[in-house]
């Protein structure tokens, strides 16, 4: 069983320098929310939102199946970005249980890829992505 430093620090390396994709592009920052429920309130007021703000949960793996896919007509670069996120979504797969990702707000939303490690705390990813 990894500890929740252990799997930190795998999650940092998996998403060094990943870009996630969407009308605009920004970082995975590896986040540890304790024990917390990631209820609606919870997860508005991380986000910065009010409390009107949606929220969604969905899939990891339809969260990353994009990002993961490997069409022919991606290049070599691309491909290999595609196998990070794959890994990526082994690795959150594989060490965190109850799985979801949670998207708050509209347009431009806070994302939430986040679990129970074997310690019971919550821990995953987390980016923004850009929809209009």
């Amino acid at each position: 069983m990894k500890s929740d430093e252990q799997l930190t620090e795998e999650l940092r390396e998996a998403t060094r320098g990943l870009l996630f994709i969407s009308e605009s592009d920004y970082p995975l920052e590896v986040f540890k929310w304790g024990s917390a429920e990631p209820t609606r309130e919870f997860l508005r007021g991380l986000a910065g939102k009010d409390s009107s703000a949606p929220v969604e949960t969905q899939g990891a793996g339809e969260f990353f199946r994009a990002a993961a896919s490997e069409p022919e007509w991606k290049g070599e670069s691309e491909l290999a970005v595609a196998r990070r996120y794959k890994a990526l979504l082994r690795l959150l797969e594989s060490n965190l249980s109850d799985l979801k990702v949670y998207r708050v707000g509209s347009i431009d939303m806070n994302v939430y890829v986040a679990g129970r490690a074997p310690s019971g705390n919550r821990l995953g990813v987390s980016t923004r992505v850009v929809e209009t």
